[in-house]
């Protein structure tokens, strides 16, 4: 207990701590060459033995898995930052003909130009633009840019989900394996044509892919102005992130479908898919936390999104970078210079990363928590059709009842509430709109429902809970990229065709559907 007239001790000095004998002397993994790089509390690793721990996290997550089939298309998702370029060269290194285990998948890259959205002046994106050339032509994978201003001419297969072929079982892989083997070393290959990784792969059974360039297309000036007011109009800078993450998932998506890509690799790591799975439970996307931070995204269907840096944190990707060489170009974000509480992203990750300062395990546990996260959906059963989806994240919309005690049940009931009263059965007799409106805008009368009712409900009524609360801040519909509307539009109509036939459908009995399975 402190006294009066106690005597305090002087002041400790200022500075680093004094090191311990013994622990930065020798590499933990090799303990003969000199440490380089610290990672955690007395793991130092020297270059050599921190290279192959790199490496061998990222072959480790591909092998654990085993989605990615030989010769399969896989379309890396690159944004020019650390992580994405880390991605990228972990590939470049696992093609060339020195490694000891080559990657088997035929790559290509992506590249989002989103100046339009952060407000870059068009000479900053011309910049930034030679400089991903550049870096793209050193890899020299198949390359892709698009310009963030091409959803305004999206179709609309982009929100479908188409179903994925199946794999089989998980002897799938090991024949996949050896059936490639076999067409490698078969006499009738010839003899093997080796070029620089990634303009060609011996390696792929159909044949070395050609080395395909596609540039932006320079967007036209009403599509530049049209973006610029969509983002504008959100009120939030917190809808605008999730906003910007929405259109940037449909580009890519359908740049994989265009040109054949079945697997996207994205390049989150650990650090930020920590934060990311703390920033969607504030967002309300709890119930889709599995595919948002999993390994494996299979919403889509057709196109699985993967993420093979899930293991590396944003410390071991920084130093790797630095010490090998790996190039990036920086480009502002869209919250670039933004108050720590100008969004719930921002504020999540000052939260993350300073607690991480204090207490190194907490990206960690974080990260391990969203391991243990299933993919199944509520009273899911085999054979059933997925149900629907949303209209912007396309997950599968977990529906509750009008009267469920959740915030999804009760947005539900309000919406119900806020439709038109169905019409007297008198008043059925008189077109509710003019013959003339009611066929051309999909009237009651006409070939859909009425088109007096509320656009903006019919809408949110299709978007997750997630997504209705982000969209809360976007004033008017209009300004969303044409694709959505005619989406929600036509599931619209759907949703009135088969309420109207619903009567007249014949359902088997119990016996005939049992008869049928067997």
């Amino acid at each position: 207990m402190c006294q009066v007239g106690e005597d305090y001790e002087e002041p400790a000095p200022m500075g680093p701590p004094p090191p311990r004998p013994g622990c930065e002397l020798k590499c933990v993994k090799c303990k003969e060459g000199l440490p380089v790089v610290v990672i955690r509390v007395g793991d130092a690793f020297c270059r050599d033995c921190f290279k192959a721990f790199y490496i061998h996290k990222f072959r480790a997550v591909l092998g654990k898995n085993r989605l990615i089939f030989p010769g399969e298309k896989v379309l890396l998702a690159w944004s020019g930052g650390p992580s994405s370029s880390s991605m990228v060269w972990q590939v470049l290194e696992g093609l060339s003909p020195d490694s000891a285990k080559r990657l088997r998948f035929v790559p290509g890259v992506v590249y989002i130009d989103e100046g339009a959205a952060c407000r870059q002046s068009l000479e900053d994106r011309a910049k930034t633009l030679v400089e991903v050339k550049l870096i793209l032509q050193t890899v020299g994978f198949p390359w892709h840019i698009v310009a963030l201003e091409e959803v305004f001419s999206l179709p609309l297969s982009v929100l479908r989900y188409f179903a994925q072929e199946p794999t089989g079982t998980k002897g799938a892989y090991k024949a996949a394996v050896d059936s490639f083997l076999q067409q490698q070393h078969a006499p009738a290959q010839g003899a093997e044509q080796l070029s620089q990784p990634g303009t060609q792969d011996p390696q792929s059974p159909a044949g070395p892919p050609t080395a395909a360039q596609t540039e932006a297309q320079l967007p036209t000036a009403a599509q530049t102005e049209a973006l610029s007011r969509l983002f504008d109009s959100v009120k939030t800078l917190t809808a605008k992130e999730e906003l910007l993450q929405t259109l940037r998932t449909h580009l890519i998506l359908h740049v994989a479908r265009t040109h054949g890509y079945s697997k996207v690799m994205t390049g989150d790591s650990c650090t930020r898919l920590a934060i990311k799975l703390m920033t969607s439970l504030a967002l309300g996307r709890g119930a889709f936390l599995a595919w948002d931070t999993g390994f494996s995204d299979e919403r889509h269907g057709d196109v699985v999104v993967v993420r093979p840096m899930r293991d590396h944190t944003l410390k071991e990707v920084a130093f790797y970078n630095r010490l090998f060489g790996v190039p990036s170009v920086f480009t502002p974000a869209i919250d670039t210079k933004a108050p720590e509480k100008a969004s719930i992203h921002r504020l999540m990750e000052a939260f993350m990363l300073r607690l991480q300062a204090q207490f190194p395990s907490t990206v960690s546990t974080v990260y391990r928590t969203s391991e243990k996260l299933v993919k199944a959906p509520r009273d899911s059963s085999a054979g059933v059709l997925p149900g629907p989806r949303c209209l912007l994240c396309m997950c599968t919309l977990d529906i509750d009842t009008a009267d469920s005690a959740t915030a999804f049940g009760a947005q539900t009931s309000h919406l119900s509430q806020t439709q038109p009263p169905t019409p007297p059965a008198e008043a059925l007799t008189a077109p509710c709109c003019s013959a003339g409106v009611g066929r051309a805008q999909g009237c009651c009368r006409g070939a859909g429902p009425c088109g007096r009712e509320d656009p903006r409900a019919h809408i949110i009524e299709q978007l997750c809970y997630g997504c209705r609360v982000n969209l809360k801040d976007l004033p008017s519909l209009d300004a969303l990229p044409p694709y959505i509307l005619a989406e929600a539009q036509l599931r619209r109509q759907r949703a009135w065709v088969s309420q109207e036939i619903q009567e007249y459908l014949v359902e088997d009995s119990d016996d005939e559907a049992h008869t049928g399975e067997s």
